[in-house]
């Protein structure tokens, strides 16, 4: 009875911890896990974007009170996150300062750890500098159409052959 008891109450713990993916009902249960996040932005009065596993949590900074409430949502964020058994990777969030004016100097932090600042990052596959000027994301975007187009010339090169397949490939690519 005693082992019984131990299996049963791993399992449940192992699944409190997440939703089911390739169910029906998979899309409902994980907008009922996250809806707690919204109650975080209303209790710490900051605004919190959401897709998918992404979360983002901003808001504008005119004092230090502001930093702190800014503070208060990550720590509440890491709570919800400790309670569902989430794990945040620390590594992959950052402080970005978007805008001209000087904030008052704060390290925020989460889970003890304290987050970089950075003058841009990426977000969904577009770099987003502090300025919100476009140029070093489509920089990044040329340079990498650059890299394909000269594997593709390099293949072709070297192989005469591939000659006429390499209009068909290009006309692929830049499509």
């Amino acid at each position: 009875m005693r082992s019984i008891n131990f299996l049963l109450t791993y399992l449940l713990t192992y699944l409190i911890s997440g939703v089911v993916h390739g169910s029906g009902i998979g899309p409902l249960m994980f907008l009922i896990f996250i809806n707690e996040l919204a109650e975080i932005r209303d209790s710490a009065g900051v605004k919190v974007k959401l897709f998918a596993d992404d979360v983002k949590v901003y808001v504008q900074i005119v004092s230090s009170h502001d930093s702190f409430k800014l503070q208060c949502a990550l720590d509440l964020l890491t709570s919800w996150a400790q309670t569902w058994q989430l794990i945040v990777f620390v590594d992959k969030c950052c402080i970005l300062n978007i805008g001209r004016a000087k904030l008052p100097v704060m390290d925020f932090c989460i889970d003890g750890k304290i987050l970089s600042t950075n003058l841009s990052c990426r977000d969904l596959g577009v770099i987003i500098s502090h300025d919100l000027k476009p140029a070093m994301h489509i920089g990044q975007m040329v340079a990498k159409a650059h890299q394909r187009a000269n594997m593709l010339y390099c293949v072709v090169l070297y192989h005469e052959m591939l000659r006429y397949s390499f209009v068909r490939l290009l006309s692929m690519f830049v499509q």
